[in-house]
């Protein structure tokens, strides 16, 4: 790709990789000096507030406390995949019925996704295209098929998180203004949805758009953050909507939404924690986890993740088999 041009596919594409985003995530650099971190291993967890490593099964006997828990991570790691594998089973062992959101289904995809795991004959290759998973996510499933099988082992509803592919897209292509005005805005029920633009987030995920995918147009900037509104939005309306569900329709069992998404999609609060925040008017107890490769020659990159801190807790884990994340700087 030529690097002083996006076409607009290579701009969808590169907004559909910054969700990933460990690479992507922190905002601006702070220079000031850190004093020497601490011991940091694999496997700890960090409470990012205090830099404080805590207990981990304290840590996932307390999960059962929240309404919504945000999972993010680098896309394609199989020990994040298994670390939010941990996260349904504690929830599940301590009474509570969790309900998982993926980010990797898209909601023309839910029908084929509640069959799939309703019935435990279903051809795996016929799920795979009613749900579009090529067309809405591509790769392997087989590196999220161990998150989908262990929800189905605890019968737990998976939910799809993202607006289609091709909703995206048409932002993208047109722009918000001209997007709304299609009728697949109208189809999946965004008429009368705000897509709201919060200073806080803008800065972030401009700054970030630029630094990590530069070379292109104000104009490419523009269309790839309004398609990163209405994605996180999209998402956030997703996972709401089941906490919602949960409170009217428990019928005494409690429930717990576990959000799984790439990290861009929860650092600093922003991009769907707060947009949840507002549809329940403040009123959800929510924990963000920010799931990163740890390289114990470089424990300057947790000290800059809890700087600013990016996430209530820090999950500490080998890299993936891709190596370690090429963060932007």
């Amino acid at each position: 790709m030529n690097a002083w041009f996006f076409s607009r596919p290579a701009a969808l594409l590169l907004l559909l990789a910054w969700g990933a985003a460990a690479g992507c995530a922190s905002g601006p650099r702070d220079l000031t000096p850190s004093p020497a971190p601490p011991s940091y291993q694999q496997g700890q967890i960090i409470e990012a507030t205090s830099g404080r490593i805590v207990s981990y099964p304290d840590w996932l006997h307390s999960l059962d406390a929240y309404d919504v828990i945000y999972l993010g991570e680098e896309h394609y790691n199989a020990y994040h995949i298994e670390a939010a594998r941990r996260v349904l089973t504690a929830l599940a062992s301590s009474g509570v019925r969790p309900v998982l959101g993926m980010e990797m289904f898209g909601w023309d995809g839910q029908p084929a996704l509640d069959r799939y795991l309703s019935d435990p004959h279903a051809s795996r290759e016929t799920f795979l295209q009613e749900a579009r998973w090529q067309a809405n996510w591509g790769g392997a499933f087989e590196h999220y098929e161990p998150l989908v099988n262990e929800a189905r082992e605890q019968r737990a509803p998976v939910l799809a998180m993202n607006p289609p592919k091709t909703l995206i897209r048409r932002v993208v292509k047109l722009g918000l203004a001209q997007a709304r005005q299609g009728e697949e805005w109208t189809q999946w029920g965004l008429q009368d949805e705000q897509i709201v633009d919060e200073p806080a987030y803008r800065a972030r995920i401009l700054d970030q758009l630029r630094r990590c995918h530069g070379g292109g147009s104000e104009e490419d900037y523009r269309r790839m953050y309004e398609a990163s509104m209405v994605r996180d939005e999209g998402m956030a309306k997703t996972v709401a909507a089941a906490v919602q569900e949960g409170r009217q329709h428990g019928g005494g069992e409690r429930h717990v939404v576990v959000s799984y998404t790439g990290g861009g999609h929860i650092q600093y609060g922003l991009p769907v924690p707060q947009r949840v925040k507002r549809r329940l008017d403040g009123r959800v107890r929510h924990m963000t986890v920010y799931m990163t490769s740890f390289d114990p020659a470089k424990p300057e990159d947790i000290a800059e993740f809890l700087r600013e801190p990016i996430a209530d807790y820090l999950w500490l884990t080998p890299p993936s088999e891709q190596g370690p994340v090429q963060r932007c700087r």
